[in-house]
């Protein structure tokens, strides 16, 4: 639910759907890895492929205006389920510079690049009901919902995603600070177009939810990180300063929303490359895999420690390559209905 299910495109069709980023140091010191992850019916009632013409992609602002600097594509090869892996400059002409190829559901290597294609664990954890019943409460009935996570639910708990995952060396994307974010695009018969893009978890979700703006979700998906600012800077901020004012805990709600609409706006993952990933309510700087993002945004929105009591399940993440959870089985995912249909029920 990070970004689950919010455009009508990923409705539609879930392959299209970019569930969530993240980004960390490589198992090697040089090198960088990130995971892209879409599709949280992945196997049970969706395929577990990608879709045969997206195009799943890594961006990376290494300069600091908000603008793509190097891109690292994830597309169809046309041959099956196989796919090229790109690396695209800014301003390069042509298709980029192709880095390896690979089939779907087997790890690839070639050029100090490595790739993997396939099913993974979802490793999002949140109480989508009790996420819904927070965000209705404050929309609805101008009040905080204490109540929202007692149920302690994880929709998510026994899914599998289709992951992207790319490991490459740092000298590939620059040195420093840097800000990256995730798309997918379509690319057939006519030119390419984004139809969903991943800057932080709940971003769309939680803050953009007000109903009274609900076509900026749409927009955001559709737009890049140099406008964020201008076309959702404010949102946030009204959005944030309302949940803080009935959370409680700020002295001046207002002022805490200008400052989360400026931490959040443009929307994109800072990380500094070569260091240790850390994301928690104090520090953005990557993404590692095992942390509860769910809880550290609702901490950021409200100005107040929120947890909803379900955690992702850290036991199936893989110490190396391609480092994303270890997928559940047909046994383990027995009564799972579809999330699509699940969070459909709670808007």
């Amino acid at each position: 639910m990070s970004h689950h299910f919010d455009t009508t495109r990923a409705r539609a069709d879930a392959r299209l759907n970019v569930c969530d980023m993240y980004l960390f140091q490589g198992a090697r010191a040089d090198t960088t890895a990130m995971v892209l992850t879409t599709n949280p019916d992945a196997g049970v009632f969706a395929p577990s492929t990608p879709h045969p013409e997206a195009i799943y992609a890594f961006r990376f602002d290494v300069d600091g205006d908000a603008q793509e600097d190097v891109v690292f594509e994830v597309r169809p090869s046309g041959e099956g389920d196989r796919y090229q892996v790109l690396r695209v400059e800014a301003g390069q002409t042509g298709s980029g510079e192709l880095l390896l190829e690979g089939q779907v559901g087997e790890p690839a290597c070639a050029r100090g690049v490595q790739a993997f294609v396939g099913v993974a664990a979802e490793l999002w954890a949140a109480d989508a009901f009790g996420f819904f019943t927070l965000v209705n409460a404050l929309h609805q009935q101008d009040r905080f919902a204490t109540e929202a996570f007692e149920n302690r639910n994880n929709l998510f708990k026994n899914r599998n995603v289709l992951a992207t995952v790319l490991e490459v060396p740092n000298s590939m994307i620059g040195e420093g600070g840097m800000h990256a974010w995730a798309t997918a695009s379509l690319h057939g018969h006519a030119p390419q177009t984004q139809v969903y893009r991943w800057g932080l978890p709940l971003f769309t979700h939680l803050f953009l939810s007000d109903p009274a703006t609900g076509e900026l979700a749409d927009r955001f998906h559709v737009s890049a990180p140099a406008d964020d600012v201008a076309d959702f800077g404010a949102a946030v901020a009204a959005f944030t300063a309302k949940l803080a004012r009935h959370a409680g805990a700020v002295p001046d709600p207002d002022a805490y929303g200008e400052q989360v609409a400026y931490r959040l706006c443009p929307a994109m993952l800072p990380y500094e490359i070569g260091t240790q990933a850390r994301f928690d309510p104090h520090v953005f700087n990557g993404r590692p895999l095992g942390v509860d993002a769910f809880d550290v945004m609702l901490t950021v929105g409200a100005g107040l420690a929120i947890a909803d009591g379900v955690t992702p399940d850290t036991d199936r993440i893989r110490a190396r390559f391609p480092y994303c959870g270890r997928p559940y089985s047909k046994a383990r995912q027995q009564g799972l209905a579809p999330v699509r249909e699940l969070i459909g029920l709670s808007y």
